[in-house]
């Protein structure tokens, strides 16, 4: 009985599978769903944030004491879906690439610089892994600034002060960057198909993403 193709084991396998020809496995339901779930948690958080420190949102919305309380429980949840993710060899297969720099990944950044159309990529190319990191840093910080917001006697007023400060300066880049990563995903439907279904075209991945998609080949020839 063949396993149905967004299976982790078909991902570290390196099978070539797709629920169509033409068609190549990219994300496995693990890492869809973990994707999905903490965009789901930051957009939310930005969108409660806004809600407290933008006046005429703040009078449109009212409701304070509630909005506040999602925005807590929001940003506490924030690692819970990449810490039971990580529970797939999938997903750990994917943070493991994202979270190691190579000489491809200089070369990439060279072409960038450089307009070169030609970017040799693995499966994540050198942006891809920069935001990924950018992601799960500005993250970490915020939960921590936040947890010394909202328990007052965690530490004295200075350091609320100073966690009060990185927390919203830090949220506005978040907020910046952020836009950008929707923007990106907006200029490419067959990247967001990908996330989306976990499969994308073989022309696509040839293209974008070379390296990887020849590291598939190999495997798949062994």
């Amino acid at each position: 009985m063949r396993r149905p193709p967004d299976s982790a084991s078909d991902v570290e396998s390196g099978s070539d599978s797709g629920s169509e020809s033409g068609r190549l496995l990219r994300f496995a339901r693990p890492v869809r769903w973990a994707h999905r779930t903490t965009a789901a948690l930051m957009l939310m958080c930005l969108a409660t944030a806004a809600c407290l420190y933008v006046t005429p949102l703040a009078e449109l919305v009212g409701r304070r004491r509630l909005v506040v309380t999602v925005h807590v429980w929001c940003g506490l949840a924030l690692p819970v879906p990449l810490l039971c993710g990580l529970l797939f060899r999938a997903l750990r297969a994917d943070a493991a690439r994202l979270s190691r720099f190579t000489p491809l990944d200089r070369a990439w950044l060279r072409a960038v610089r450089s307009r070169d159309p030609y970017r040799p990529a693995g499966k994540f190319n050198a942006g891809q892994k920069l935001y990924a990191q950018w992601t799960l840093g500005t993250m970490l910080v915020l939960v921590g600034t936040g947890l010394l917001m909202w328990l007052t006697h965690l530490a004295p007023p200075s350091a609320r002060t100073g966690a009060t400060f990185v927390h919203d300066w830090l949220a506005v880049a978040v907020a910046v960057v952020t836009a950008g990563h929707i923007r990106m995903a907006a200029r490419d439907p067959e990247a967001r198909l990908g996330m989306r279904t976990g499969l994308v075209d073989r022309d696509w991945a040839a293209r974008e993403h070379p390296h990887w998609r020849r590291e598939r080949r190999a495997l798949t020839e062994r």
